[in-house]
């Protein structure tokens, strides 16, 4: 596979998708649910999917799709060559901000990130990495990470974690949020994995994100040094959703040791 040409044809794919997704606000947006009502899709997060599949599927044919609108393939294992795609991640601040909101693309060969895309499409900001390659910011190479201690980290974490739920301890998450240095919550995974890529946060945490929230952040985070896991300290699967944590090396394990207890 030649992987320059398919980053080449990626990058040109997504920059389409994010003019597309740009003229959309001139145009009236229907707004749905799904199975929460708060977790909202449109018509432009399915026109968008649909834009990618068709493309993909073209020029393409022998690779598989896996779209968070169910557009793709049903993707049972990670064999072969996937996209892993969300087309809009932070629809809500999509529909609510018109902005803060991310095209997030990662691109797997037998279950190995080979290509990793974070599109702020109202920012024109983009956060790509190909493996063993280095990640960049725009056209700037991203510095490896240094260690941080918890004192001094900003952890990206929804506040919803903070209160009493059935997933994770809250008291010890309590006691990670007086222990930082700051925490910060943005709405849309993709985009808090590209800050830890870029220093801007130092941890991002949740206890339910599906494999399209992160699948392009990994491979962009990993290859600055960040440390991506489930709350079991294992590589995420990608098949399901899971608990998920990305850290700054040594800050990662600070914080799954110390803060982190799933309930039982």
């Amino acid at each position: 596979m030649n992987w320059q040409a398919v980053d080449r044809y990626a990058k040109s794919l997504i920059k389409e998708a994010g003019h597309k997704i740009r003229i959309s606000f001139f145009n009236k947006i229907h707004i749905d649910s799904k199975a929460d009502p708060n977790d909202l899709v449109t018509n432009i997060d399915r026109e968008i999917e649909q834009f990618f599949i068709s493309r993909i599927q073209r020029d393409f044919p022998t690779h598989k799709i896996f779209g968070e609108e169910g557009f793709g393939d049903n993707i049972v294992s990670l064999d072969g060559i996937i996209w892993i795609l969300d087309p809009i991640d932070g629809t809500m601040n999509f529909v609510h901000q018109k902005r803060n909101f991310a095209i997030s693309l990662g691109i797997y060969a037998e279950g190995v990130g080979m290509l990793g895309y974070i599109y702020d499409v109202m920012g024109d900001d983009f956060y790509h990495a190909a493996k063993g390659e280095g990640a960049y910011f725009n056209d700037e190479l991203l510095p490896e990470l240094e260690p941080t201690p918890i004192h001094e980290a900003i952890v990206g974490i929804n506040a919803r974690w903070v209160a009493p739920n059935r997933y994770v301890n809250n008291e010890k998450i309590m006691d990670l949020i007086t222990t930082c240095r700051g925490t910060r919550s943005y709405g849309s995974a993709a985009m808090e994995l590209s800050y830890v890529a870029s220093g801007r946060l130092d941890a991002y945490i949740s206890t339910r994100l599906s494999p399209w929230d992160i699948a392009g952040g990994i491979i962009i985070a990993q290859e600055v040094g960040a440390v991506a896991t489930n709350f079991n300290g294992d590589k995420p699967g990608l098949l399901s959703q899971e608990p998920f944590i990305v850290a700054r090396p040594g800050l990662h394990e600070q914080i799954l040791t110390n803060y982190i207890e799933m309930k039982k």
